[in-house]
């Protein structure tokens, strides 16, 4: 029954790691999306809030994506484009509030822990591997 758990917990935060890498990629795909007419947004950050989670079944607190939000904190950047048609009266194009070494930073954490939690199902493999070998 540990397996299953240790197996369950691991599994649970790969899923969660998961998401958060493709929410990193979509932010990093679009951080050069500006709003096509004057006044329009453009493209704005997303962020993945985590919650815990029990499994009753496992008997055991787990990691889930509780949602994924628009980064509200982070205000849009200015660039001076007067001839860009989403461009204010002033010239001036608003950016998306995507930098990428803060992206670059959460993407290689993300990353991290995904593969701590790859060696966690890793170890319990070979770990029950060699019990049925020492079992024959």
């Amino acid at each position: 029954m540990e397996f299953n758990k240790t197996m369950g917990i691991a599994a649970a935060g790969l899923a969660a790691q998961n998401t958060r890498i493709r929410v990193i990629a979509e932010n990093m795909a679009n951080a050069d999306s500006v709003a096509n007419e004057p006044g329009g947004e453009p493209y704005r950050r997303k962020v993945v809030v985590f919650d815990n989670s029990f499994d009753r079944e496992l008997q055991a607190t787990m990691v889930e994506v509780d949602r994924v939000l628009e980064d509200r904190n982070t205000s849009f950047g200015r660039r001076f484009d007067p001839n860009h048609p989403g461009a204010d009266d002033q010239g001036y194009v608003l950016t998306p509030n995507v930098t990428g070494l803060v992206e670059m930073m959460d993407l290689r954490q993300a990353q991290r822990s995904y593969e701590a939690n790859l060696r966690v199902i890793e170890s319990a493999r070979s770990m029950v591997s060699r019990t049925i070998e020492l079992l024959r």
